[in-house]
């Protein structure tokens, strides 16, 4: 998993409350297990017409947003199904932060095991943020994951909690295996001792 510490990069707003796992990956991408070429799906209901072409009204079709790193987003943002194809989408399209003022909480927790920084803010910090994307390629944000502070392009910035253990495996970029694998050592030192204590199994 790649490390994450400060993010810079243009925040697309995306003004939707209640988006579901659904909308951000629709069911006809599930089919696979991989994590990568998911990135053509993220929203396609929105960003792409009934005849396959693109749906220059959808946020992430606008050329300021194209290359976004950074979502600004609406109220309970992940809600809906469990599905872990939605933080892989995002990340394959090059999103590594999420903002909103609330997630559904499986997907808030799968975009942590990902490298995805969801970041919870109140209404009044979420408005300014807002603000900030609206204005496009003419403004970016910065994730100082380290400092756990959102800067804006004119010197304003949002501070944000977050859990110090999620901290410390996002800055460290570990996920599940990574963080097994911190313990190497003492798994072979156990099994090395089992070998020797039970030679008869």
């Amino acid at each position: 998993m790649d490390k994450f510490t400060t993010l810079e990069g243009v925040a697309a707003p995306l003004k939707i409350i209640n988006v579901d796992t659904d909308m951000i990956i629709p069911k006809q991408y599930l089919k696979t297990i991989k994590r990568t070429g998911l990135g053509k799906g993220l929203f396609s209901e929105q960003r792409y017409k009934d005849d396959g072409s693109e749906n220059p009204d959808f946020v992430l079709n606008q050329p300021a947003y194209r290359n976004t790193k950074v979502l600004v987003a609406g109220d309970n943002f992940g809600c809906g199904s469990s599905r872990e194809h939605a933080p892989w989408a995002l990340l394959d399209f090059g999103i590594r932060c999420v903002i909103s003022t609330s997630f559904g909480d499986i997907f808030y927790n799968n975009c942590f095991k990902n490298g995805i920084l969801p970041i919870r803010v109140s209404q009044e910090d979420l408005d300014k943020l807002f603000d900030d994307a609206e204005r496009g390629a003419n403004a970016t944000l910065t994730i100082d994951l380290p400092n756990q502070e959102i800067r804006g392009p004119d010197g304003g910035k949002v501070k944000f909690e977050i859990d110090p253990f999620r901290k410390h495996c996002l800055i460290n970029g570990l996920d599940d295996i990574g963080l097994t694998m911190e313990k190497k050592s003492s798994i072979d030192t156990y099994e090395e001792k089992l070998k020797r204590e039970r030679a008869w199994a």
